[in-house]
């Protein structure tokens, strides 16, 4: 039987089958997932799975197989700096949720989460919330942003989550697609999801009891059906995300208003830092690449540097 994963709690699955139900399920012992990959999460949410029922009333399903994967997004695991953790698998798309004010977002961590998803070809949308708490100096700050990254291509969406503004353009750009969706805590993703999902507020009491926590303090990724088709996969609030698998000679292929320019440096391995006839660091000079941006890229290569040793 197949069935696609909607749950994780690390050693329990819900696992949803093409007919529609859903089951409570285990791996059976260990089996290779990935050889590529080394995870502290064999089997994540979004990812497709052989199933077979054990007998018995009440019986868990047990997982036998898992279907290879179109994609998936990895962030450095809490259980240790060199390890891995799949959120999730098979996606269409990723959506961040930032914030200007209350808390602010720093523009380092949305850089993190960009380069993230470029090294997997994951698209992502770029949700402000909290529209109703910026006055003139957040405004301005979020237009600058919306400038520089609907510059480079992403998706820039301004939204005030608690009085429901933003919301139908937000589900035009989630129909029928698998999103991702991530940020910090206290940004207002949940508020987000019960304005998509407005049963899951009464969800939230239920599920608690089973899991220990509601909704509004996940703690573990979670898939659900969008009315107006695709699926919403709620993770975790993340203090930071963790550059995994990208040496620093390809750094900048993930931010990608330098790759045009990067066939034309002079070394082609070059860094962009130091190198003479960098033509990444020219554009910069330039104003062709944001100041802002590049700091990023700097920023984030030092820390590659560190783990490299």
């Amino acid at each position: 039987m197949q069935a696609t994963i909607y749950k994780s709690t690390g050693s329990w699955y819900t696992a949803k089958t093409n007919t529609g139900d859903l089951l409570q399920a285990r791996i059976k012992g260990l089996f290779k997932i990935d050889e590529d990959i080394t995870s502290t999460n064999p089997i994540a949410v979004g990812d497709e799975v052989s199933v077979e029922l054990e007998e018995g009333e009440n019986a868990p399903a047990i997982i036998t197989g898992i279907a290879e994967r179109k994609n998936y997004i990895v962030r450095s695991s809490p259980q240790g700096k060199h390890k891995k953790h799949i959120v999730a698998a098979n996606l269409d798309q990723a959506m961040l949720v930032c914030t200007v004010k209350e808390p602010r977002t720093s523009q380092g961590f949305i850089d993190r989460f960009l380069v993230t998803a470029a090294a997997y070809h994951i698209p992502v949308i770029l949700v402000f919330n909290k529209k109703d708490v910026y006055k003139a100096k957040e405004m301005e700050k979020f237009e600058h942003w919306k400038a520089v990254y609907e510059e480079i291509g992403y998706t820039v969406l301004l939204t005030a989550a608690n009085a429901g503004e933003g919301m139908e353009e937000l589900k035009d750009l989630l129909k029928d697609k698998t999103t991702l969706i991530s940020g910090h805590s206290g940004v207002g993703k949940s508020t987000i999801i019960n304005q998509l999902l407005p049963h899951l507020q009464l969800k939230t009491k239920n599920v608690s009891g089973w899991s220990g926590k509601g909704l509004h303090t996940t703690t573990f990724a979670e898939m659900f059906d969008l009315p107006e088709g695709g699926r919403l996969i709620d993770t975790p609030g993340v203090r930071e995300f963790g550059i995994v698998d990208i040496p620093k000679t390809e750094l900048s292929h993930y931010f990608l208003e330098m790759q045009p320019y990067l066939p034309n440096c002079q070394f082609n391995n070059c860094i962009h830092m130091d190198e003479p006839g960098c033509a990444v660091k020219e554009a910069v000079e330039e104003g062709e690449i944001d100041m802002d941006r590049y700091v990023s890229y700097a920023t984030i290569l030092a820390t590659i540097e560190e783990t490299a040793y």
